[in-house]
C-alpha cells in the first residue's frame, strides 16, 4: 500500500490475493455446509492456478528482463515478486490447514471418507489392485530420465510422480504422469457411507509393477504450473492460425511454480529443481493432495451437503406474452440472472432464427458454453437464410480453443464471422435483430452485463435489457459497422463505448458530482464492478470524496483504492460480496443533482477495459427497470451475510450485523424474483378473468 505521493494505492496483485483470501474464508465458514466449503476451497485453487499462469508469470518476466520501474503502489517487479511469494506460501498453508484440520474430519462425520493407502480394508485393497491392473496400468507411460532420454516436457498443470530408482550402486530417475483422462477420485466399496481414494495414491501403491528391474528408493507427487499468457502477434496474416499456435506454446511455457509433496526425498527434490529450472522460493511443499481443484468435483457428490440451489424462474417481464417481439415493442424488458432464467435470451435468438420477417442477426460472443444453444440458434438462422454476423473474440483468455471451434462451426453454416479487432478485445455484450414490420424495419436489442453463456448464467449474477427504442437501435447498428468495417466511431445517442469515449464519460460524470457537491446540490456515486484498478479513476474518486461526494463501491475482486483513509477517502465505502453466486454485473449510478442517471454495462474500472477493449454501457430509462436495479443495489449494501467492508488498512471484515436482521442479498433477490413471477401470474389470471369467454386463451377456463 502506497500512502506517499498523490494518493494511496494497493498493488493490484496483492489485492487479488486478498480477494482469494475472502473466498478461502468461505471454506472456513462453519455456517456453510461441508461440501459447499469444499467448493470454495476448490475455487481458491483454480483461481490461484490462473493467477500463477498470468499474473505471477508476468511479474517474473519483468524481473527477468531487468525492468526496474515502479507501479502506483511504489513497488518494483522484484519487490512485488518477493511480497507475492511470501503471501502465496502463507495462503497455501492456510488452504491445506483448512483441508486437513477442518474439512476432511467434517467430511467423515457426514459419512464420506477420503482414504489414504494405509487406511484401506482388505476388500478395498483388492478393488484398488484390480482397478490398477484393468484401468490404470494400460494408460500409464513410465518415462526414464538418463543421458539418452532427457527429462520430459511435462504439460502445464499435469500431476506427476517422480521416482529415484536404484539398481545395485547405480541411481536413476523416472517420471510417471497421473492420467488426466481418468477420474481423480475413485470410489471404493464401503460398508458404511461412501469411500474414495485419490488416483495418484493408487499409482503410488503399485509403482513396483512399472519398474520391476529397479528398487524404488523414493517417490513423490509433483505438479508444474507454467507461464500461460499468450504472446499473440496481432499483425499476423491469419489471426486464427496465430492463436492456435500460441495455445500450443502455453502448454509448454516456462515453469513458474513447482508443487511438491512435503515428504519428498532430498535427492529427488534437487533433481526436480534442476530439471525444471525453478527457484527455491517457487517450490510449494504441501502436506496433502496436490491440485486442490479436485475439491470442486468432490463438492458435487451430495446436494444435501451443499447450500440449497438458487433456482432460476422464468423472467416475469415476459409472462403472458407469446410473442417476444410484441412484448419488447410494448416496453423495455429486464432480466436478472440467475434469479431469472437465461432461457429468455436463448428464446430471443431462436425466435429470430425461425421468424420469416427477421432479416439479420448481429451478435458479439466473448465466452460461450461447450454446447451453446445460442450458437445452435445462430447456425439455424443462417440455414434459414438470415444474414448472420457474429464477432467471436478469439483472444478471450483460456477460452481460445472453444471460441475457435465455434467460429469454424458458424462459418461452415454460412455465418459471417469476425475474429475481433487488432489490438483490442471485444468484450461488450450486445445482440441485434433486424425485423421487417408493417411500418418498416425495426431493430430489437438485447444488452447485457454478462456473457452469452447458458452455463455461467446459472452461477454468475448478471443483468440484461431488451429494447426496440430507435435511438438504441441506431447506436447498435453504428457499433456493429465499426466492429465489422472501417466506419469512424460515431456520436452515439444512448450507448457509451470504449475505447472511444467511455473513459471520458466516467471523468465527466465524476466531475459532475464534484461540481454538484460544490453547489450544494444532491450528489453521490455508486459503482458495482468486478475490479477497480485504474489509477486515474481512483484519483478522481478520491477527489470526489474530498469534495464531500458520498461514494459507495461494490467491488468483488481487485480493489486498489483504499476507503476511509483520513483526509483522503473518508466519504468512500467499499464492499466486497463473496457468496454462493459469483457477482458479475456492472452497475453505475450518479445522483446528478437529484435526477439520477443509471447505467449497466460490460466494463470494469481497469485500464484494459477503458483503453484496450471494446466495451459498452447503456442507460436504464424505463422506470420499472430502474426500480428493480435500485432494489438490487439496496440489498447489496445491506448484506450482513456475504458483504465484507474494507477498512482503512486495506483489510476486509464482515459487515457488522449486530442489531440488524441477517440479510443475504443473493437469497433475497432470488425470493424477490419468485415473488415477481407469482405477482405477474396473478395479474395475468385476473386479466384473463376480465375477458369475455370467447376471447380467453384455451387454458384460462
Amino acid at each position: 500500500m502506497k500512502k506517499s505521493g498523490a494518493f494511496p494505492y494497493i498493488n493490484r496483485e496483492l489485492s487479488w490475493l486478498d480477494f482469494n483470501t475472502r473466498v478461502l474464508e468461505e471454506a472456513y465458514e462453519k455456517d456453510n455446509p461441508v461440501l459447499e466449503r469444499f467448493k470454495f476451497l476448490g475455487i481458491t485453487a483454480s483461481n490461484l492456478d490462473e493467477f500463477f499462469m498470468v499474473r505471477v508469470a508476468g511479474v517474473r518476466e519483468q524481473v527477468r528482463s531487468g525492468y526496474k520501474g515502479v507501479d502506483c503502489a511504489g513497488l518494483t517487479p522484484s519487490a512485488q515478486l518477493e511480497l507475492l511469494t511470501q503471501k502465496i506460501h502463507a495462503f497455501t498453508d492456510r488452504q491445506y490447514s483448512c483441508l486437513s484440520r477442518s474439512l476432511i474430519p467434517l467430511l467423515r462425520q457426514n459419512g464420506i471418507f477420503l482414504l489414504k493407502p494405509e487406511e484401506l480394508s482388505e476388500e478395498q485393497r483388492g478393488y484398488v489392485e484390480d482397478y490398477f491392473r484393468s484401468v490404470l496400468f494400460p494408460v500409464l507411460t513410465p518415462l526414464a530420465v538418463d543421458r539418452s532420454r532427457p527429462f520430459p516436457m511435462l504439460l502445464n498443470k499435469s500431476l506427476n510422480i517422480a521416482l529415484r530408482l536404484r539398481q545395485g550402486k547405480e541411481t536413476a530417475f523416472a517420471v510417471v504422469q497421473v492420467p488426466a483422462i481418468l477420474p481423480r477420485l475413485v470410489e471404493l466399496p464401503s460398508s458404511a457411507g461412501r469411500a474414495f481414494i485419490m488416483l495418484e495414491n493408487i499409482l503410488l501403491l503399485h509403482l513396483n509393477a512399472l519398474f520391476e528391474l529397479h528398487d524404488i528408493a523414493a517417490s513423490a507427487a509433483f505438479r508444474v504450473t507454467r507461464n500461460g499468457d499468450l504472446a499473440i502477434d496481432e499483425e499476423a496474416e491469419d489471426l486464427l492460425i496465430e492463436i492456435q499456435q500460441s495455445i500450443k506454446k502455453r502448454k509448454r511455457g516456462r515453469p513458474v511454480r513447482l508443487e511438491l509433496s512435503r515428504k519428498c526425498d532430498g535427492e529427488l527434490r534437487e533433481f526436480l529443481t534442476e530439471m525444471l529450472d525453478v527457484r527455491e522460493k517457487d517450490i510449494y511443499e504441501v502436506s496433502g493432495p496436490l491440485d486442490l481443484t479436485f475439491c470442486l468435483k468432490l463438492s458435487s457428490l451430495d446436494d444435501g451437503l451443499r447450500l440449497p440451489p438458487i433456482t432460476p424462474v422464468p423472467a416475469a417481464d415476459f409472462l403472458g406474452w407469446d410473442d417476444m417481439f410484441a412484448a419488447i415493442r410494448a416496453g423495455d424488458r429486464f432480466v436478472h440472472h440467475p434469479y431469472e432464467s437465461f432461457d429468455c435470451v436463448v428464446d430471443f435468438v431462436r425466435t429470430a432464427a425461425e421468424d420469416p420477417d427477421v432479416l439479420a442477426i448481429k451478435q458479439t460472443l466473448y465466452r460461450v458454453s461447450g454446447h451453446s444453444p445460442i450458437i445452435a440458434a445462430l447456425i439455424r438462422a443462417a440455414e434459414n437464410g438470415k444474414q448472420v454476423t457474429v464477432l467471436v473474440e478469439l483472444k478471450a483468455r483460456f477460452d481460445e480453443e472453444n471460441n475457435i471451434h465455434w467460429a469454424l462451426k458458424l462459418e461452415e453454416a454460412g455465418c459471417h464471422v469476425i475474429y475481433g479487432l487488432a489490438g483490442l478485445k471485444t468484450h461488450c455484450k450486445i445482440l441485434l435483430v433486424v425485423r421487417r414490420e408493417e411500418d418498416g424495419l425495426r431493430r430489437y436489442l438485447h444488452l447485457g452485463t454478462g456473457n452469452y453463456n447458458d452455463s455461467t448464467a446459472r452461477q454468475y449474477t448478471d443483468m440484461g435489457m431488451f429494447t426496440c427504442r430507435e435511438s438504441f437501435g441506431a447506436d447498435a447498428s453504428s457499433l456493429f459497422n465499426v466492429l465489422t468495417g472501417y466506419s469512424r466511431p460515431p456520436m452515439y445517442n444512448r450507448l457509451v463505448t470504449a475505447p472511444e469515449g467511455m473513459r471520458e464519460f466516467f471523468y465527466r460524470m465524476i466531475d459532475g458530482e464534484i461540481e454538484n457537491a460544490r453547489l450544494g446540490l444532491p450528489c453521490g456515486i455508486f459503482a458495482k464492478v468486478n475490479s477497480l484498478v485504474d489509477p486515474a479513476i481512483i484519483e478522481r474518486l478520491y477527489a470526489a470524496s474530498l469534495s464531500g461526494v458520498p461514494v459507495t463501491l461494490v467491488v468483488r475482486g481487485i480493489c486498489c483504492l483504499i476507503a476511509g483513509v483520513p483526509g483522503i477517502s473518508e466519504n468512500i465505502r467499499v464492499i466486497s460480496i463473496v457468496g454462493q453466486l459469483l457477482e458479475h454485473s456492472r452497475i453505475f449510478r450518479f445522483e446528478n443533482a437529484g435526477k439520477p442517471r443509471l447505467y449497466l454495462g460490460s466494463a470494469d474500472w481497469m485500464p484494459r477495459n477503458l483503453d484496450r477493449r471494446v466495451e459498452l454501457l447503456f442507460p436504464v430509462e424505463d422506470e420499472h427497470i430502474r426500480a428493480r436495479v435500485e432494489e438490487s443495489i439496496r440489498l447489496m449494501l445491506e448484506d450482513t451475510v456475504n458483504g465484507r467492508e474494507q477498512l482503512p488498512d486495506g483489510s476486509y471484515h464482515l459487515q457488522d450485523g449486530r442489531g440488524k436482521p441477517l440479510i443475504n442479498c443473493q437469497r433475497e433477490l432470488s425470493r424477490l424474483a419468485q415473488e415477481a413471477r407469482e405477482q405477474a401470474e396473478r395479474a395475468r389470471r385476473e386479466e384473463d378473468d376480465m375477458r369475455p369467454l370467447t376471447q380467453r386463451p384455451p387454458d384460462a377456463e
